[in-house]
C-alpha cells in the first residue's frame, strides 16, 4: 500500500509539473501575442495635456499597460467633444436647430425622409470599440501574467511533492541528518 501511495504521489507531482510548465507558456505566448499584435495598429500617444498626464507622449502603444492609458485618453477627448455627455445622456436625433432630441416627431428629417441622427452618438459608438479593444489588450495581458505567476507556482509545489514523495515515501532521495545532541549535554561549537 505505501507504494501505491508513493506512485501516485509521482503522478501526481508530474502532472502539477505539466500543467504548471503548461501555465507559464501559455502565459509567455499571451504576453507575446499583446505585444505582437498592439505595434501593428501603429498608435502613437498624441501631445496634449491628456497625453501628457498618463505619460504617453508620441510613445508607440505596444504593451497592455499603454493600451489602457490610451483608452484612457480617448474617452477624456470624447467626453471633451460632448461635452461631458455619455453616449445614454444624449438625444438619438437632432432637430432643426441642430440641438439633440430623442423624441423623433421633433428630429429634424433628412434627405433621405428620415430622422437626422445625432452623430456624436456615433463617436461615442466608435470610441467604446477603440477602447474596448484596448481594454481587452490590457486584460490580456494581466491574464497571461497571472499564468504564469500561478503556473510556476504550480510548478515548484509538483518540484516540492516529488522530492518529498521521492525522499519520504520511495526513500530514492536521502536528505543528511543533522547529528542530534542528546538532552542535557553541552551543544558542541565549531
Amino acid at each position: 500500500m505505501k507504494k501505491l501511495f508513493a506512485y501516485g504521489g509521482i503522478a501526481a507531482s508530474i502532472v502539477l509539473i505539466a500543467f504548471g510548465a503548461g501555465a507559464i507558456g501559455l502565459g509567455v505566448w499571451g504576453v507575446n501575442e499583446v505585444r505582437d499584435d498592439l505595434p501593428r495598429e501603429q498608435i502613437v500617444g498624441g501631445d496634449d495635456e491628456a497625453f501628457q498626464a498618463q505619460g504617453i507622449v508620441g510613445v508607440k502603444i505596444d504593451t497592455g499597460s499603454e493600451a489602457k492609458k490610451f483608452a484612457t485618453v480617448m474617452r477624456e477627448h470624447t467626453l471633451a467633444a460632448t461635452d461631458g455627455l455619455t453616449y445614454a445622456q444624449m438625444g438619438r436625433f437632432l432637430d432643426a436647430d441642430g440641438n439633440q432630441t430623442s423624441d423623433e416627431k421633433q428630429a429634424a428629417i433628412g434627405p433621405n425622409g428620415r430622422p437626422v441622427d445625432n452623430p456624436l452618438r456615433q463617436m461615442w459608438v466608435t470610441e467604446t470599440a477603440l477602447t474596448t479593444a484596448l481594454n481587452t489588450a490590457f486584460f490580456a495581458e494581466r491574464v497571461a501574467v497571472f499564468s504564469i505567476v500561478m503556473g510556476s507556482a504550480l510548478l515548484l509545489t509538483g518540484i516540492g511533492f516529488l522530492v518529498l514523495t521521492l525522499g519520504g515515501a520511495l526513500g530514492v532521495v536521502t536528505f543528511p541528518r543533522r547529528r542530534q545532541v542528546p538532552t542535557g549535554a553541552p551543544a558542541a561549537t565549531s
